[in-house]
């Protein structure tokens, strides 16, 4: 059984259909129905209307971290939607924050996320299983800080500014007909250390695909071929990218990776 995957947000337009700078993916699994992240705005439910799906239908729902251009969309949703709940890394919360020098501003989750739809809230952690064949893992204990410091992210604690450790991230990973699957919207921590942390969960399963932004930007020629280098080793057969990615990085990706890389597009159908 093939895994079908609708990009109903994302920063390229395609089929007629708008983008932003944001990402959502609509995921057909076996009988279930998922959706991953939820864009910057309300445009996803237009997107995802004119491609004919009906986003009451979804089973559950996943926010990869907590950054507006994903979160955005979930109130608009939950209010859509009234029975899949959503899933969050039990580090989300309304403290995170782009800071340069004395300049700061908020780029988290809507701030009523958290009140308005707390019963509709699952806070998970570790290596956590939704239903049959699909699972949610989490950065590991401590995190990456040193990662949300050279990012300029932040969270806004009682003890001051912390740089970011990402704590609230995960990866949504699906077990398909051709291996494991990884969903990680962004990829700040670099997907090498995300790859270690799903071989981790799961040390006999193989790897088949990557899907998700790279977070790479605004990234060194030297850094995305350090990542290229990294892909290219971790033996994966099928990557497909784009929101945070970007043009340069992904021009340089299809250098070096040839048909393994994929470019998305709002309104793109991926079949696993």
């Amino acid at each position: 059984m093939k895994t079908r995957i609708t990009v109903g947000v994302d920063n390229i337009p395609d089929s007629g259909l708008k983008e932003e700078w944001g990402l959502s993916l609509y995921i057909e699994y076996k009988d279930k129905k998922i959706l991953l992240d939820a864009g910057a705005s309300e445009l996803f439910l237009d997107n995802y209307s004119r491609l004919g799906i009906d986003l009451k239908d979804v089973d559950y729902a996943v926010l990869s971290h907590a950054h507006y251009d994903h979160a955005n969309g979930f109130p608009s949703f939950l209010r859509l939607n009234d029975k899949a709940m959503l899933y969050v890394n039990e580090c989300v919360g309304t403290d995170c924050y782009f800071k340069k020098f004395f300049v700061s501003k908020y780029i988290g989750i809507p701030r009523e996320q958290g009140s308005e739809f707390e019963d509709r809230i699952v806070r998970v952690t570790g290596v956590y299983t939704v239903t049959d064949g699909v699972y949610l893992v989490s950065h590991k204990p401590g995190g990456y800080p040193a990662v949300g410091k050279k990012n300029m992210m932040y969270r806004k604690t009682p003890g001051g500014w912390k740089p970011d450790d990402l704590c609230h991230e995960q990866s949504l990973v699906i077990d398909t007909d051709k291996g494991l699957m990884i969903f990680n919207s962004c990829s700040h921590s670099g997907p090498e250390n995300i790859i270690n942390e799903v071989r981790a969960g799961f040390p006999d399963k193989k790897i088949c695909g990557y899907v998700g932004g790279l977070h790479l930007y605004y990234r060194t020629n030297a850094e995305i071929k350090e990542v290229i280098r990294q892909l290219s080793e971790s033996g994966i057969e099928y990557i497909a990218t784009g929101h945070c990615t970007k043009d340069r990085a992904y021009r340089m990706l299809k250098d070096g990776l040839g048909d393994k890389v994929h470019q998305f597009k709002t309104g793109l159908v991926i079949e696993v």
